[in-house]
């Protein structure tokens, strides 16, 4: 199993190996190629990070030395946005990304009233994983590269 622990700032290189590793798969067959270069160059870089993982909003996974998972979110006006959440293709399916996510819902738990987050309609993965963590959808937005719509979800009350 992996170790689940708060990032440290010589684990961006890592971190943004996980973007680049799961990005491709994850996307390319719902929005193609130039969607997935594009994404990557805005959300996946040392600048679009750093200020996270200073703060102490980044979580990793860790197996033998190698980051194979990580949670990134933010907080404002008590609630919290789960921006990221992504484990490595080969590490998927053994509870890494529920360890993950539980890790920051314990971590915040006593500061937020509300915990949301977001997915590419049509991931159905990630609906349904979202879904078994006791996440419910609230709403719709259009997204901001043109692909399918984001699904909001929201945990509810624990």
């Amino acid at each position: 199993m992996a170790d689940i622990r708060l990032a440290r700032p010589d684990d961006l290189d890592g971190i943004l190996e996980v973007g680049r590793q799961t990005w491709p798969p994850t996307y390319v067959p719902l929005v193609g190629e130039e969607y997935v270069r594009t994404g990557l160059a805005r959300w996946w870089t040392p600048e679009g990070t750093n200020p996270s993982l200073n703060d102490g909003r980044v979580w990793v996974a860790e197996v033998g030395g190698r980051i194979v998972g990580m949670a990134m979110y933010g907080i404002a006006d008590r609630v919290a946005e789960v921006w990221k959440l992504y484990v490595l293709p080969d590490f998927q399916g053994q509870g890494i990304g529920r360890a993950l996510l539980t890790s920051v819902i314990e971590a915040i738990r006593d500061t937020v009233d509300q915990i949301v987050l977001a997915h590419m309609d049509g991931n159905v993965s990630a609906r349904e994983f979202f879904e078994r963590m006791g996440f419910v959808e609230t709403h719709r937005e259009t997204d901001q590269l043109g692909g399918p719509d984001n699904v909001w979800m929201a945990l509810r009350r624990w």
